[in-house]
């Protein structure tokens, strides 16, 4: 299946190909508070693949908090943050939220709360490496 979303504006806008074709789709709302105050629920489908496409990379800024291991990629027009990345031993690993997708059935998202706080950084990278889409490739929108 393949999944579209983008920020409100458009500038920044994703191709997630989940594969196999889901039954559900997790969507995990993280408690923390960046998540909160900006409507992240993410998803990941660790034997997919993402492409990014920017339109204007200059009004992209990737905001790093806490343990600064994740880059949410924040749209600096419309405040959208339809992706988060993490470098893991050389890797780019990504979720997305699904409050940003296109034309997906809301009856396939299984939305859960999650509270990420207790984990430690080796924890919080190897849980990351594990179940956040593996493929990540950045690319200029057309």
């Amino acid at each position: 299946m393949l999944i579209c979303g983008r920020c409100h504006c458009g500038n920044i806008g994703f191709e997630l190909d989940w594969t196999p074709e889901p039954a559900q789709i997790p969507a995990r709302a993280c408690t923390c508070s960046f998540c909160v105050k900006h409507g992240g629920v993410w998803t990941a489908c660790p034997t997919g693949s993402l492409v990014v496409r920017v339109r204007n990379p200059s009004a992209v800024s990737a905001y790093r908090f806490g343990t600064k291991t994740a880059a949410f990629h924040v749209c600096a027009t419309c405040g959208g943050v339809p992706v988060v990345t993490s470098e893991i031993d050389g890797s780019v690993y990504a979720v997305v939220n699904v409050n940003t997708f296109e034309d997906v059935d809301p009856s396939l998202l299984q939305r859960t709360s999650v509270t990420l706080d207790d984990e430690d950084e080796a924890t919080r990278l190897a849980r990351r490496a594990r179940k956040w889409i593996p493929s990540v490739e950045f690319k200029a929108a057309c």
